[in-house]
């Protein structure tokens, strides 16, 4: 069966999340958006495993149930440490097959003195190689997949706390590690420069702090809907199985370019190479972005594809197209009456993302929506690129027809 999967979330009990994000409202929001597999995130907090456990249905394959929606057992580990003399900062995603191996989990990073209480995505004083060697350990069958790959501060990669190679990160466990997460601030295009990357599957997921966001980002598959399957699919990079990843433009995510936020200072790597890294405004150093830290690891030109890659789709979520076509803020109640109006007629987001017709779309939504969806599905945008922690702004309509001429015309039915 297809079906899209959102494996990396966050708790109510994680730092800055909103209080919605229980089972409760991931499964109400899942079905809107048209998800049928959730991770359930931050399963090393013992209050939100506790609701899990009280909530999710055991399907008896590595898989759990709420309400038609199916969750997967997963977390999210910061790993901050030395390693012959230089600081890292790693962020890690453990997937699980059961409860019984997510006690064990959660047992060991305890005895290591980690404060799993603290946060739902706990920080911990260990080496990234060593967690993965302590699960691994536990359960064969557990899948450890770095987070956001790019990120500056907190990743695998990252300009500010990462490695130059994998192994250098993983030593020995290395060849256990078999796909990796993209993050939004990259696509998979700027991942296939990279000749070492070209034996992981990459995966994209929202990394939502919030039900409305889940999925913006997320894998769509076509096989049978359990654990071991799954773990198999991106285990063998099968293309038949796994068939593309949703995406971000990656030119919105918060580190793409990069830059200064305190001097409001974006820069291309070109720029930032010319200005010697520092910010022209206060001269300080500028955040090195995700591009700038691709480039510098690539081995091959943009546009090269490897044989194997796994295809994406770049959207935007329906809201946000929502809200530039009837020229208002995202979090209006007029966004929100047209989205759940459109939903209504159409099921999902996804169905009228990426697979309702041009003709089903102009005859179910107001014109400019409809333009709008059509426009983002052919690429059609434009973005100041996000950088240092500020999101990216995106526009699908120019300044020629930024704002709707009859406001009339915009209203759903």
């Amino acid at each position: 069966m297809e079906f899209i999967a959102d494996f990396h979330i966050h708790s109510k009990y994680s730092r800055a999340t909103s209080r919605d994000m229980d089972v409760k409202h991931l499964a109400e929001w899942a079905k809107l958006k048209g998800i049928t597999l959730m991770g359930t995130g931050d399963f090393t907090h013992h209050l939100w495993l506790e609701e899990l456990k009280n909530n999710l249905e055991d399907t008896g394959n590595g898989l759990y149930k709420y309400q038609g929606v199916n969750f997967i057992l997963t977390s999210e580990i910061s790993s901050i440490y030395s390693k012959n003399g230089k600081g890292y900062r790693i962020h890690n995603l453990i997937f699980a097959p059961s409860f019984k191996a997510v006690e064990k989990i959660n047992e060991a990073l305890s005895r290591r003195g980690a404060n799993l209480a603290s946060d739902g995505r706990p920080i911990v004083g260990i080496d990234a190689a060593e967690i993965a060697r302590m699960v691994f350990d536990i359960d064969e069958n557990c899948m450890v997949i770095p987070g956001h790959i790019w990120t500056p501060w907190f990743s695998l990669f990252g300009s500010m706390s990462g490695f130059d190679k994998i192994e250098d990160c993983f030593e020995e466990q290395t060849p256990k590690i078999f796909a990796l997460e993209t993050g939004l601030s990259s696509d998979p295009a700027m991942n296939w420069r990279l000749s070492a990357l070209d034996k992981f599957t990459l995966i994209s997921n929202s990394d939502s702090h919030s039900p409305q966001k889940i999925g913006r980002e997320s894998n769509v598959f076509n096989c049978e809907l359990d654990y071991k399957t799954i773990r198999e699919v991106l285990k063998t990079k099968d293309k038949s199985r796994f068939l593309y990843t949703i995406e971000f433009f990656p030119e919105e995510g918060k580190y793409h370019f990069d830059g200064h936020r305190l001097c409001e200072t974006r820069m291309s790597p070109e720029e930032t190479k010319k200005n010697n890294g520092k910010c022209p405004k206060c001269g300080k150093n500028v955040t090195v972005g995700v591009l700038n830290r691709v480039e510098k690891l690539a081995d091959r030109k943009e546009g090269f594809t490897p044989e194997n890659a796994i295809p994406f789709k770049r959207l935007i979520p329906l809201d946000e197209i929502i809200a530039e076509a009837k020229g208002v803020g995202k979090a209006s109640k007029a966004v929100e009456q047209d989205y759940r109006a459109a939903l209504a007629k159409f099921g999902t987001e996804f169905e009228i993302l990426l697979r309702a017709s041009k003709e089903e779309l102009l005859k179910g939504l107001p014109p400019r929506i409809a333009e709008g969806v059509l426009r983002v599905r052919q690429g059609r945008v434009k973005i100041n690129a996000g950088y240092d922690g500020e999101y990216g702004i995106i526009s699908i309509f120019g300044e020629d027809d930024k704002q709707p001429k009859n406001e009339e015309q915009l209203s759903l039915f």
